[in-house]
C-alpha cells in the first residue's frame, strides 16, 4: 500500500477512464520544510518509501503525473518540492486496473496505490490475498528505477572515506609490524605500557610522527649540544644504544647534527636545519593504538560518511585535509616541543564542525535537532578527553575544529532562514546558481535559484554568478571572504612561528594532558625532552661525557 501521507486520503472512487479525463488532479504532497540538511543522523527513521528517481508515473484513472526526486535524505523529502502535477507523461499504457466494487473498510486503503503482484502472478487488492507482492510491471515498467537498497554501500560511493580508511588500516598494521621487528612485539610494554594498545613513540617518530626535533631546531638541544638519542628499536630508558637524529627521525633523514653554535645564531646554519615539513601531513595517516584508531574510524564511517554525500568527495577532502594540517600546525607551536602527535582526530574535527553548522543552519527543519546535538556534544568530549592522553595532542583538535568551522562557512550553503530571506533554495552542491536566468523544473535546475552551471560554464561568464544578488547575500559572502583570509593569513603567521618566531605558550601543554604520574613520570611532562650526560659511546673518541635526549 502506498504511503497515504503523499495523497489525498478524502478522494471518491472513479471508474477507469482515458489520461484525459476532467478529473482534477490530486493534490501535490505536502512538504517538510523549504529547505533542508541532507546529513544522517543516527536518531532518524530509516525505514521511508523510497520514489523513483526522474521517472515520470501516469495513473490512468486520474490523470495524475509526477516526478519525484530520488532524495531520501534527513527528513525523506527533496530539497525543493516537484515542480509540476501536469506535466505531460512519458508513456502511456492501456492497461487499466478496475478498483474493487465494494466501498473499503480499510481507512487507510489507497485506490490511486500501485497495483502490485504476488508471486503467483495474480493481482491483489490488499486485503486478502496472500504471498509477496511486487510491484505490477505493467504498471511499473522495468526502465523505472526501484527501490534503492539501504545499508553500508547505499547511495552516492564515499570514496574519500574508503581511500582514507584503507591506508589508514593497512600503515596501522604497518606500525604494529614494525613495532614487533624491533621491540618484539607489536605493542608498547617496556619501558612503559601504552595505554592505547600500539606502538611505541619511538617508532611513530619513525614512521612520520609530528615531531618537532625532526622539523626545526630546538633551543634546548642545540644548547645542550644533543647528538645521541634513544633508537626506535627502545624498549629501556638505560643508554644502552644511541642513535643519531638521523637514524631517529627515518623517511630520508635529515641533515648531519653538528652544534658548533648557539640558538640565535641559528639563521646562519638554515642549511643544516632539520627541515621534514612533511610531518604536517603524515600523522593524519598514523595512530596511537587501537582505541585511538577504532574511535576515529567510528567517527569516520558514520558522521564522515554522511557528510561526505552531502557536499561530494572534492569539498570533504579539502576539508578533511585542511583541517588536520591545520591542527597540526597549531600543535607544533603550542604543544610541548618534544611530545610525538599522530592521528585523523584533527580532520575530523573539521568534519564534525560541519556537521554542527549543518545542524545549526538547519535547526527548525530537523526532526531532532536536540537529539542531534546532543550526539554532538558527546563525541566531541570523547575525543576531548583522548586528547588528555599520552601520545595525542588536543592542539591538533582544536586547529581542525577552527578551520573546520570557517571552510564550513565558506562551503556550505548559507543558512535556511538566510536562504529564505533572500528567497533562494538549496541547489546542488556540485552546480553554481545564476538568479539572472529564470528557473528551470527537472533534473537540469537548481530550484528557484536559477539553472544549474558547471563550472565550466562559470569560468567563462563569472559575472552572471553575482548578477540579480540581494543584500543579505553579498554581506553573507562578505563574511565568508573575510573568515577565509583571516584563516590563511593566520595559518602563514603560524608556520613563521614555529619555523622563526618561537613564541609559545608556557601553560598551555595543560591543555592535552592530565596531571596523572605512571612509573613516577608525569603525563604532562612527556614531551619535555630530557637531556641527560651519559658516558661516551664506544665509538666515539671523545672522552668527555656524551649528551642523551629522553622522551
Amino acid at each position: 500500500m502506498a504511503a497515504n501521507d503523499y495523497y489525498a486520503s478524502g478522494q471518491a472512487q472513479h471508474p477507469a477512464h482515458s489520461l484525459h479525463s476532467d478529473t482534477p488532479p490530486l493534490h501535490s504532497p505536502p512538504s517538510l520544510s523549504p529547505a533542508h540538511s541532507r546529513v544522517a543522523s543516527p536518531f532518524d527513521d530509516r525505514n521511508r518509501f523510497d520514489y523513483p528517481s526522474n521517472t515520470n508515473l501516469v495513473h490512468t484513472q486520474t490523470g495524475y503525473s509526477s516526478n519525484y526526486s530520488d532524495d531520501t535524505a534527513y527528513h525523506g523529502a527533496a530539497a525543493t518540492p516537484p515542480p509540476s502535477y501536469h506535466n505531460p507523461p512519458s508513456y502511456h499504457h492501456d492497461t487499466s486496473y478496475d478498483p474493487p466494487n465494494h466501498a473499503s473498510s480499510d481507512p487507510f486503503a489507497d485506490q490511486n496505490a500501485i497495483p502490485l503482484r504476488n508471486q503467483n502472478g495474480k493481482m491483489g487488492d490488499g486485503e486478502g490475498s496472500e504471498g509477496v507482492y511486487v510491484a505490477d510491471p505493467e504498471r511499473y515498467p522495468p526502465g523505472m528505477k526501484k527501490k534503492k537498497k539501504k545499508g553500508m554501500f547505499a547511495g552516492k560511493v564515499t570514496w574519500v572515506v574508503y581511500l582514507l580508511t584503507a591506508v589508514q588500516v593497512a600503515v596501522f598494521i604497518g606500525e604494529l609490524a614494525k613495532n614487533a621487528i624491533l621491540t618484539g612485539t607489536p605493542i608498547q610494554t617496556k619501558p612503559t605500557f601504552n595505554i592505547m594498545i600500539g606502538p611505541s613513540p619511538y617508532v611513530l617518530i619513525n614512521m612520520g610522527a609530528r615531531y618537532p626535533p625532526c622539523m626545526h631546531y630546538i633551543e634546548k638541544i642545540v644548547d645542550n649540544k644533543v647528538t645521541d638519542w634513544l633508537c626506535p628499536n627502545t624498549t629501556s630508558l638505560d643508554a644502552k644504544s644511541v642513535c643519531s637524529l638521523n637514524e631517529v627521525c627515518g623517511l630520508g633523514g635529515v641533515p648531519k647534527q653538528v652544534y658548533d653554535f648557539t640558538f640565535d645564531q641559528r639563521g646562519e646554519h638554515k642549511a643544516m636545519e632539520p627541515d621534514q615539513w612533511y610531518r604536517f601531513i603524515t600523522p593524519i595517516f598514523l595512530h596511537a593504538g587501537l582505541i585511538h584508531i577504532g574511535f576515529n574510524m567510528l567517527l569516520q564511517w558514520t558522521l564522515g560518511r554522511d557528510m561526505e554525500k552531502e557536499i561530494g568527495s572534492l569539498r570533504f577532502a579539502l576539508v578533511y585535509f585542511s583541517a588536520g594540517i591545520f591542527g597540526f600546525v597549531l600543535g607544533g607551536n603550542y604543544a610541548a616541543e618534544g611530545i610525538t602527535s599522530v592521528g585523523a582526530s584533527g580532520s575530523l574535527f573539521g568534519i564534525l564542525a560541519l556537521v554542527l553548522l549543518d545542524l545549526l543552519y538547519n535547526w527548525s527543519s530537523r526532526r531532532s535537532p536536540m537529539k542531534d546535538l546532543l550526539f554532538l556534544m558527546l563525541d566531541f568530549a570523547i575525543s576531548f578527553v583522548l586528547g588528555l592522553l599520552p601520545g595525542l595532542d588536543n592542539f591538533s583538535h582544536i586547529g581542525g575544529f577552527l578551520m573546520g568551522i570557517v571552510l564550513g562557512v565558506c562551503l556550505l550553503h548559507s543558512p535556511q532562514a538566510l536562504r529564505e530571506r533572500t528567497g533562494a533554495l538549496d541547489p546542488p552542491y556540485a552546480t553554481v546558481d545564476n538568479p539572472a536566468i529564470p528557473a528551470m523544473s527537472g533534473a537540469n535546475g537548481a530550484g528557484s535559484g536559477g539553472p544549474a552551471m558547471k563550472a565550466g560554464a562559470f569560468v567563462k561568464s563569472p559575472l552572471d554568478f553575482f548578477k540579480g544578488r540581494k543584500p543579505f547575500w553579498w554581506v553573507f559572502w562578505l563574511v565568508r571572504a573575510a573568515m577565509l583570509v583571516v584563516t590563511l593569513i593566520g595559518f602563514i603567521l603560524l608556520l613563521r612561528n614555529f619555523y622563526d618566531w618561537r613564541n609559545g605558550c608556557s601553560w598551555c601543554h595543560h591543555l592535552t594532558c592530565l596531571p596523572i604520574k605512571t612509573n613516577n613520570v608525569s603525563w604532562c611532562d612527556i614531551g619535555s625532552l630530557n637531556v641527560t650526560s651519559t658516558s661516551s659511546s664506544p665509538s666515539s673518541s671523545s672522552s668527555s661525557p656524551a649528551k642523551l635526549l629522553k622522551l
